[in-house]
């Protein structure tokens, strides 16, 4: 099958920044991370039609699993041959997973109603308590706790429909 540049073109100008600043920090060589965002494109390219969910949580677990599979490679090379540019295999699998789950995270909320997401963000990245949350938000703590609710619950849908593992 011939490479349709338009579709590759299309990924680079509207994930290709993003893809890029993902991919370097995890691996601290521009030219490696440039050689995962380009093989990590064309894995996306040739799997475009199957992908479910979202395409940016798609393409970032790409990504991963392409700087995981390099990382493999470069350990059947012999010492001198090294220099991947990777860190420690754990250190990066784990900094890359953080990531992953960070940006799929923000994805995920940004699809909430307002109402939902601040609630949540409220209670669970600012860590207010329920009265607290109320008082800043100004509505009741009944009112927190059915937003928080019923945000989790949505929460949970959104993740699902991307194909986000729980």
């Amino acid at each position: 099958m011939p490479l349709d540049d338009g579709v590759v073109e299309a990924i680079y100008r509207e994930h290709g920044s993003a893809l890029r600043r993902f991919v370097l920090s995890a691996i601290r060589d521009p030219q490696l991370a440039e050689d995962v965002v380009q093989e990590t494109v064309l894995r996306v390219w040739q799997h475009a039609p199957d992908i479910n969910g979202s395409f940016r949580s798609y393409l970032y677990r790409t990504a991963r699993n392409v700087m995981i599979d390099n990382y493999r490679r470069s350990q059947r090379r012999p010492a001198e041959a090294l220099g991947s540019g990777l860190a420690d295999p754990v250190e990066v699998v784990g900094r890359v997973d953080d990531m992953l789950n960070r940006v799929l995270m923000e994805e995920a909320l940004v699809r909430l109603s307002k109402e939902h997401r601040e609630v949540l963000v409220a209670l669970h990245y600012r860590r207010f308590t329920v009265n607290e949350a109320a008082a800043q938000l100004n509505i009741p703590s009944g009112t927190v706790k059915s937003r928080a609710y019923y945000g989790l619950r949505a929460l949970r849908t959104i993740l699902d429909e991307m194909g986000v593992e729980r």
